[in-house]
Parts: structure tokens; C-alpha cells; sequence
């Protein structure tokens, strides 16, 4: 299974309200016509991450496929197109950017709507191959970061190896959803042991500190 996830900024000037409503009503529904598609989900950043600045992004927009052909068959196709004219209606293109990834489920739990999910996006150490940075992020990091409790599933997002080919640099070596039971759980990880070994792991790896957003889902199919 192949997802694709598309890094979304809204138009400047434009309202946060008129532009949730419009990526997840009009521009869902074109989305929904795209042949091939598997599974759609669209992740939201939550009001609290408008508290202090304005967040990197304002969501991310996840794809599923079963595989490259299915997806690539889409590209030249009307509603492909269609598509992506959309795009420029309510998205700072400036700012649009996608990867192609496959995912490695780290914590499995069943998770309910509305739950809050910590989306990071991860740059990896340059002295690091890319098959060295994903083995490390994978495991040894993966084991750390499910034993953080209050963390309901977890899963990482890891670029396709075509993705570095040609001297081709993805935005972002990897993306990491953490879900977790509510908002307080996830606060109160932080002090916790197992969280602090995941953030004295990171610098083993890690170019940067991870940016990330606090989004809630909506699935669309």
C-alpha cells in the first residue's frame, strides 16, 4: 500500500474557518473521484496550535493507493487535473509539497474520532544514509516511542526509496502520527521517563528538533 501525504497551507488571507470548510467539503468531494484511491483522510491542526504562532501547517492530507501503478494511472485523468486547479483556490501553493511513503505501524490500538493526533515531520542527520536513518528511526527509536504511555497508536510514515533517486531530496525524510485518548494524556507524557528517552534518542539521528501540529482527523473514505 502506497500513501501519499500532501502538506497543506491555506491561501494567505484567507479565513481558517472558510478554508477547513471548503478542503473538506468542496475539495473532498473532487478528491473522492480520483480513481484508484483507497483511503482518504484529511488531519486538521486544532485551534490550540493558532494559540501562539501560526503553525507550519494548517493539516495534512493522506492518500492511500494500493500500489505506484494505480496511482500513477490517475495523473493523466480529467478529475486529476480537475484536482489539482483546485488546489490553487484555497492552498498557498508556495507551501505545497507531497511524499511518497510506506507506513510502519509502531503501536496498534483502535482509536476514536476526535481523538488528537501529533503529526511530526523529521529531517534526518546528513552524516546518515537514508537505509541508516529509516533502520534507526524504525528500531531502535520505533520501541521507544510506543512504550511512551497515553499513546494510543503510532505509526511512521517512511519516504519510498525512489524518492532520493537522481539527487532528489524529499521535503521531509519521514512523517510520525501519534494518537493519543485525549488531550491531557498527551501533555502529561512529556515528564514521563519513557518520553524523555525518546528526546535524548532524537539528536542520534535527527538533523533538527521535529516540527510538528496537534491535528484531529476527518476521515473522508
Amino acid at each position: 500500500m502506497i500513501k501519499a501525504i500532501y502538506f497543506i497551507k491555506r491561501k494567505p488571507g484567507m479565513a481558517l474557518e472558510a478554508f477547513r470548510e471548503y478542503w473538506l467539503k468542496d475539495h473532498a468531494a473532487l478528491v473522492l473521484k480520483v480513481p484508484g484511491l483507497v483511503k482518504y483522510v484529511q488531519s486538521h491542526t486544532m485551534d490550540s496550535g493558532y494559540a501562539k504562532h501560526e503553525p507550519i501547517y494548517d493539516g495534512i492530507a493522506s492518500l492511500w493507493y494500493e500500489n505506484l501503478d494505480d496511482m500513477r494511472a490517475t495523473a493523466n485523468t480529467p478529475i486529476s487535473a480537475e484536482t489539482l486547479a483546485d488546489d490553487e483556490k484555497f492552498l498557498d501553493m508556495s507551501k505545497f509539497a507531497f511524499i511518497l511513503t510506506k507506513e510502519r505501524v509502531q503501536k496498534e490500538n483502535p482509536i476514536e474520532v476526535g481523538m488528537p493526533k501529533m503529526v511530526a515531520f523529521l529531517k534526518k542527520r546528513p552524516q546518515l544514509s537514508v537505509e541508516q536513518f529509516q533502520a534507526h528511526w524504525n528500531a531502535p527509536h520505533g520501541k521507544l516511542g510506543a512504550a511512551v504511555p497515553g499513546g494510543r497508536r503510532y505509526v511512521q510514515s517512511h519516504p519510498l526509496p525512489s524518492s532520493y533517486k537522481n539527487g532528489r531530496m524529499p521535503l521531509w525524510d519521514g512523517v510520525a502520527e501519534v494518537w493519543f485518548e485525549n488531550e491531557e494524556a498527551m501533555r502529561s507524557n512529556v515528564a514521563t521517563p519513557q518520553y524523555q528517552a525518546v528526546l535524548a534518542d532524537e539528536p542520534n539521528f535527527l538533523a533538527e528538533n521535529a516540527k510538528f501540529i496537534i491535528t484531529t482527523e476527518r476521515v473522508i473514505l
